[in-house]
């Protein structure tokens, strides 16, 4: 079972269920598969970042194989998503927010757990940005797409963010359930702020004169 604090043990679930769930209805709107495909890239979602965290940090087996609330979660949202795919395409808006709290959550315990890992700051940014963004990464190459993370929204860079600042904390010694909440609300502000404005990264000069072009075209 976790050792993680109520409150982040708390958010490191709800953002479980959540990635499932946001990683299933993906699934089901890029392809067509069956159930068992659609929980498959739903759990593959909710739990591929750790996984890979894990696995490069040799923290071994993966922590969510150890805690069978991970892997339900992950599974109760991905058949939720399949049975209820329809309905829930209503409420799409909510559950990208439940998918900014579980983006939050993971960049946060991702960093925290690399530090303890004995790894360096920079080290450590990145692995809490790999766990945030690792599972809906496999889900995309699975079913043919350029990955989500390389090409809309503000997604990476709110990840990169919650992983800083819980670095920082805990390199100034002041880490603790007040300090990630902190850093999981800077993560998760960032995300649902590009979401609810439409925000994007910079892309490339060429890229936006080529959509302008098209645009006066039309």
């Amino acid at each position: 079972m976790s050792s993680q604090p109520a409150p982040l043990l708390a958010l490191d679930l709800t953002g479980t269920f959540a990635f499932g769930l946001n990683g299933a209805l993906t699934a089901v709107r890029a392809a067509r598969l069956d159930v068992v495909g659609v929980v498959v890239l739903g759990m593959i979602t909710a739990l591929g970042g750790g996984f890979i965290r894990d696995v490069l940090i040799d923290s071994l087996p993966p922590a969510t194989l150890l805690d069978w609330r991970s892997y339900t979660l992950a599974a109760g949202g991905g058949l939720i998503a399949f049975t209820l795919s329809r309905r829930l395409r209503r409420a799409e808006r909510a559950i990208d927010v439940l998918d900014a709290v579980g983006l939050s959550t993971f960049a946060v315990i991702g960093a925290a757990k690399a530090l303890d890992a004995g790894l360096g700051v920079a080290p450590a940014v990145l692995l809490g940005v790999i766990t945030a963004v690792g599972g809906g990464t496999i889900r995309d190459t699975l079913v043919g797409q350029v990955p989500a993370v390389l090409r809309t929204g503000l997604y990476a860079i709110p990840a990169l963010v919650g992983a800083a600042v819980t670095v920082l904390t805990v390199e100034t010694g002041v880490y603790g359930p007040p300090a990630a909440l902190g850093a999981a609300t800077a993560c998760f502000l960032i995300r649902v702020l590009g979401l609810r404005f439409g925000l994007n990264a910079p892309e490339p000069p060429e890229t936006r004169r080529s959509e302008d072009a098209g645009g006066a075209g039309a």
